[in-house]
């Protein structure tokens, strides 16, 4: 049997018009300390967030959904936050904003793969 390790995910959000509270989510990110992991899997789906109504520029989108890449992976390309230890980097993508790009609370569950688990995650809570 494989060991299991605690991990940690949050659902990426775009909401056009945070004052309506609606969001599409659009990603999923995951944290497992034990396994040192933190990968974020994303896509806009454009036709439905024109749903929404309004004006939004994917362009924009893209790029802030990059800066969780780049931040996930961290190194340099990630900036300042990119050099925090991978559970400051889970925080800091995790915290309350009043932004268009948001995340949900974070939950908890139980993994013998985080790669696997992202998938699943992503499939059943995005796609």
């Amino acid at each position: 049997m494989q060991e299991k390790h605690l991990f940690e995910y949050a659902v990426v959000r775009v909401m056009p018009k945070v004052e309506r509270e609606e969001f599409l989510n659009v990603g999923v990110i995951l944290y497992c300390a034990g396994r040192g992991f933190l990968q974020t899997r994303y896509e806009l789906n454009e036709a439905r967030l024109q749903a929404f109504g309004g004006e939004l520029d994917m362009q924009e989108l893209q790029e802030r959904l990059r800066v969780f890449e780049r931040i996930c992976a961290g190194r340099r390309e990630g900036g300042a936050i990119g050099q925090l230890p991978v559970a400051s980097r889970f925080r800091w993508l995790t915290a309350a904003r009043s932004t268009v790009v948001q995340t949900s609370p974070v939950h908890p569950g139980l993994c013998a793969d985080p790669v696997e688990t992202l998938g699943r995650l992503y499939a059943q809570l995005v796609q």
